[in-house]
């Protein structure tokens, strides 16, 4: 019976959970439905109806997967760059002192300064097309991962190390086997970080440096004086948002189960 009752609990909970969000959305659209009755131009607030109507256009039409696939695969590819540049880096900060020496004052010069400033010149270097949102996104995603990497590094357990090397383990394999599976959990938080960041750096970049995506498409019905339609995509960067953060949380529950264990006690 006492090994049962986990199985029968974590499907009440996450049935609770949805009934909450389900409410918690319910509340919302009927308050959205309520002020958009009571305002007089319906351009400046549509009702959820007409909101809803014009995704349903869009998604007939195909316009809206066309945008979504373009965004989520400029996003894809831009945080898979900057994970592969900024990973290694950040463990070889949280590592050595002499690499975080070196590169600490560069990073920390950088790093608050939004990927958006970036887009006026980026704009005179790459011009409008893909390589403009790419680079806003790499730059946007790089920073938390490089800042969540070097510091699971650091709170590696010195013993585990120590007793690898004791055992003689080449310092590549304590890399590998020891201190890459100890930061990994911060790694990952480090990663829903990052992907949360360069949706906002995306849409940022297509509204005046892609000739597709969600954002253009935000941008083109703003234009067109269409605001259904722009409250539609911004809906679906929520919604895409949300999903990528979901799966994120899916692949570290995978891949650092100790990490969901303790964090449940």
């Amino acid at each position: 019976m006492a090994s049962s009752f986990p199985t029968t609990a974590a499907p009440r909970r996450r049935l609770g959970g949805l009934l909450v969000y389900l409410r918690t959305m319910g509340l919302f659209v009927a308050a959205w439905f309520i002020v958009a009755l009571n305002v007089p131009n319906k351009l400046l607030l549509p009702s959820p109806v007409d909101v809803a109507l014009a995704l349903r256009d869009s998604a007939m039409d195909g316009e809206l997967f066309d945008n979504a696939a373009v965004s989520v695969v400029r996003l894809f590819v831009s945080v898979v760059a900057a994970a592969v540049v900024a990973v290694p880096l950040g463990l070889a900060m949280g590592r050595s002192r002499l690499c975080n020496d070196l590169f600490e004052v560069p990073v920390e010069l950088l790093r608050p300064i939004a990927g958006i400033a970036w887009i006026p010149l980026a704009l005179f270097i790459f011009g409008i097309g893909h390589r403009l949102p790419l680079f806003i996104m790499f730059y946007t995603a790089f920073f938390p991962l490089l800042i969540g990497t070097a510091a699971g590094a650091r709170t590696v357990d010195e013993r585990l190390v120590a007793a690898a090397r004791t055992m003689g383990v080449p310092e590549h394999t304590i890399m590998r086997r020891v201190i890459v599976p100890a930061a990994l959990p911060s790694i990952l938080v480090s990663a829903r970080l990052a992907v949360a960041a360069s949706w906002t750096a995306v849409v940022a970049a297509e509204l005046v440096g892609a000739p597709s995506g969600l954002g253009y498409a935000i941008e083109y019905y703003r234009s067109m004086l269409s605001t259904p339609s722009v409250m539609a995509f911004i809906a679906i960067i929520g919604l895409c948002g949300f999903l990528t953060d979901r799966a994120l949380r899916r692949l570290g529950a995978v891949l650092t189960p100790w990490a969901q264990t303790e964090q449940a006690r």
